[in-house]
């Protein structure tokens, strides 16, 4: 992963004992995906996008790691990240969590509606989706007063997409083409998901149909942003 910052290896999160998460416990995982902090204490750069993680359940949190206890133990070894002065003293990244790590949810939702509390957990926790679609602040953090609304291309090309329902953004498109694209890959003019989208494209497809019934309802219900 390439970033101003300097570059990212993505580690190896299989059960192997030695080089991926086998050894870990569950309290391990979670501690990980809410704080950012490794079993031996250290802090896990934001890349890995722990600042949205925070804010899924802890049921959801202890299920994944079940689930990758199940895959293949894969032997490659972790490859040390190359970044650049300040960003690689490790203990600055205390600060970047004092000033960016929150679990309160980003947008105000009507309580009691049940579609869209199920559409900001998606979005804003699992999902992951403002980690490219939200401009960042100074400090690599996310810029949430404009959340969403479209942000530079983390692969190094071209703007990631404004998804609000804002002039700019998705005002055309209806709640249910929202749904249709997540499950099929076709925009409302017959155009279809490009780029590294596409990978989360597919993924969406295999949620279930209310799943994406509410992730295209919270789309729709944010504030409108240009």
């Amino acid at each position: 992963m390439d970033t101003p910052f300097g570059t990212f290896h993505v580690p190896n999160i299989s059960p192997h004992p030695t080089y991926g998460i086998g050894g870990w416990t569950q309290l391990d995982f979670v501690n990980a995906m809410h704080m950012g902090t490794s079993p031996d204490g250290r802090h896990y750069y934001p890349a890995f996008p722990y600042a949205s993680y925070v804010r899924m359940t802890f049921e959801d949190l202890m299920d994944l790691k079940t689930y990758l206890d199940t895959l293949p133990e894969a032997k490659d070894s972790n490859e040390v990240h190359d970044l650049k002065f300040p960003w690689n003293v490790r203990a600055g990244i205390g600060l970047w969590k004092l000033l960016n790590l929150d679990s309160n949810a980003v947008v105000s939702v009507m309580p009691g509606d049940d579609l869209l509390m199920r559409g900001r957990y998606l979005v804003e926790g699992p999902g992951h989706c403002g980690e490219c679609h939200t401009p960042r602040n100074w400090s690599g953090g996310l810029n949430n007063d404009r959340w969403l609304a479209g942000a530079p291309n983390p692969d190094g090309e071209g703007k990631v997409p404004n998804i609000t329902p804002g002039e700019k953004g998705l005002k055309s498109w209806s709640q249910g083409d929202i749904e249709y694209y997540l499950e099929s890959g076709l925009t409302p003019d017959y155009d279809t998901v490009g780029g590294s989208m596409v990978d989360v494209q597919e993924n969406m497809a295999h949620l279930s149909k209310d799943d994406r019934a509410a992730i295209a309802a919270y789309l729709k219900a944010i504030p409108s942003l240009r």
